[in-house]
């Protein structure tokens, strides 16, 4: 069974950094990139596993032009900007349609982390991620929303993830050390950056891509959030019941 015990029992783990889209919302990113591919390649072609190790967490820019170059496209760095445009008109789209359920096993892991007194922040890429966080609550009854200290979601940043700034840039926010905080994320990009920042990565494999998680540096892997043993983080553990 995977356990990581906090490296630094002096610096217990208080926070927590979720990226939002895959983490808690079901978000249509992947949908949106795949149909604004219509006119440039096959939209057949940009697949879950592309989109999971190629594109997700990176911001939109940087995500048309790796998708692009993924799919092997010709001229990828020309079209890449008209493909990201492409895309958040594709996004905005599927939201105003409601297209965003959430992920009721996110929604209970933030409900217990504040049980526990911990401070939780909001991290994605994305600049769409509070608009389809609004209407969305946890089982408490707490607007996701104001579940969050500090919520950098679509903040522009020098630069994205895998870099660590946005993360970075939230845990700055909450007041808490990088030692002391845990980053959820399913994209790889997205632990790659909670790992140079130096914070734990929990990593939410809900794509069947538990191998490129774990590539990427994730302390622990799920499929599920409820496989999480929350009380063991009460003792500075990270590991699945």
């Amino acid at each position: 069974m995977e356990t990581v015990p906090n490296p630094n029992p002096s610096s217990m783990w208080c926070a927590a950094i979720f990226d939002v889209d895959g983490v808690l919302l079901a978000s249509p990113h992947e949908q949106a990139w795949r149909e604004a591919l219509d006119g440039i390649a096959d939209p057949a072609r940009f697949t879950t596993a592309l989109y999971q190790a190629e594109v997700a967490g990176k911001p939109r820019e940087a995500g048309a032009l790796a998708g692009l170059r993924a799919l092997g496209i010709p001229d990828a760095e020309r079209l890449a900007p008209g493909y990201a445009i492409a895309k958040q008109k594709r996004l905005e789209a599927l939201i105003q349609r409601g297209a965003v359920p959430p992920y009721p096993d996110g929604l209970r892991f933030a409900d217990r982390l504040l049980e526990l007194g911990w401070k939780l922040a909001a991290a994605s890429s994305s600049k769409n991620a509070n608009a389809m966080m609004q209407l969305v609550s946890l089982p408490s009854g707490t607007a996701l929303l104001d579940a969050f200290a500090a919520n950098v979601c679509g903040q522009d940043v020098k630069h994205g993830k895998p870099a660590p700034d946005l993360l970075l840039l939230a845990a700055g926010l909450l007041g808490i050390a990088p030692a002391r905080s845990i980053v959820i994320e399913d994209a790889p990009s997205g632990i790659v950056a909670a790992r140079t920042a130096g914070m734990a990565a929990l990593g939410v494999a809900r794509y069947d891509d538990a191998a490129l998680l774990h590539a990427a540096g994730a302390d622990c892997v799920v499929t599920s959030l409820d496989e999480v043993a929350i009380d063991e983080l009460r003792h500075g553990r990270l590991r699945r019941r």
